[in-house]
């Protein structure tokens, strides 16, 4: 895998001049075993001060805090990272986890807590049910469970790009037949958590340098995912939008609990009632020179 630059650019523009609260930004692409940051670069304009603090997640979050009334907003975030997962991944499975359904240890299940619980009201049991039906025994395999989750929801719903903000409820997805990634992500971590999973969501960006992911431009995009905790292999990633399991073209920047708290910018303004005009955002990731990349 090569060294990836993203680029991310967001864009508020409003009629007149508007003050500006803090806003929170979750930008910063998240460190771990399979990706280094090589570096970060976050302008903003109007000009604001940030400082940097980490949330319950780890999740590396800035705030900016401005002085200036403005009519625009703009942020622009860009990274650097060296993405090493590999596209076949193995994962070392406890004995105790090979087969489901399985118990996972006192600590795990306390330190895992609502990661296993489901967000949304499944009063009937619906999305349980539908969830059990790819059980296919007593014990079965358990990351075969996990895989067949993850193709089912990719094989039950289509995908379609949804502009508008918010999130649909897993079984509104069910119920209409297609969504976008991050409807696939809650329900497939929905119907996992219902199976008695330790399951989080994943937000970040997706690399396509083939144009053969769903879910993504030629230039790349943002997108959503999920992760399912398994003793001894911890947390294993799967992409139902794209059929897929490991970190391959994923480059994670947050991982939450629930969807909504992956808003890669949030924040408010005091102006008029009609001030808002229009926000545009643009992401590019691309493979970077070896030339560039042998002067970082």
């Amino acid at each position: 895998m090569p060294m990836l630059k993203i680029h991310h650019c967001t864009t508020y523009t409003f009629r007149e001049k508007v003050s500006l609260s803090p806003h929170r930004l979750l930008l910063r692409p998240r460190e771990g075993r399979e990706l280094r940051l090589l570096s970060h670069e976050i302008s903003i304009f109007p000009e604001a001060e940030l400082s940097w603090s980490h949330d319950v997640f780890g999740n590396a979050i800035a705030s900016a805090t401005f002085q200036t009334p403005s009519d625009s907003l703009v942020v622009d975030s860009m990274a650097t990272v060296d993405l090493t997962a590999s596209a076949w991944p193995v994962f070392d499975i406890a004995a105790s986890a090979i087969n489901y359904p399985f118990l996972y240890s006192d600590n795990d299940w306390t330190d895992l807590g609502t990661l296993t619980v489901q967000q949304y009201e499944d009063v009937e049991q619906r999305l349980a049910t539908w969830a059990r039906g790819f059980v296919a025994g007593r014990p079965t395999d358990t990351l075969s469970l996990l895989k067949d989750v993850s193709l089912g929801v990719a094989s039950s719903i289509s995908y379609q790009s949804r502009d508008e903000e918010g999130t649909q409820a897993p079984l509104f997805t069910l119920n209409r037949g297609w969504g976008s990634c991050r409807d696939f992500a809650v329900l497939f971590v929905e119907a996992v958590r219902s199976l008695g999973f330790g399951a989080r969501i994943v937000s970040g960006y997706l690399f396509n340098p083939g144009s053969s992911l769903t879910g993504s431009t030629d230039y790349g995009s943002t997108h959503a995912w999920a992760e399912v905790f398994v003793s001894g292999a911890g947390w294993i990633t799967f992409d139902p939008t794209n059929r897929s399991m490991g970190g391959a073209n994923l480059i994670p920047v947050a991982v939450i609990r629930h969807i909504a708290q992956a808003v890669p910018v949030s924040g408010s303004f005091m102006g008029a009632a009609d001030a808002f005009l229009s926000m545009d955002v643009t992401v590019e990731v691309k493979a970077v020179d070896p030339v560039q990349a042998a002067r970082l």
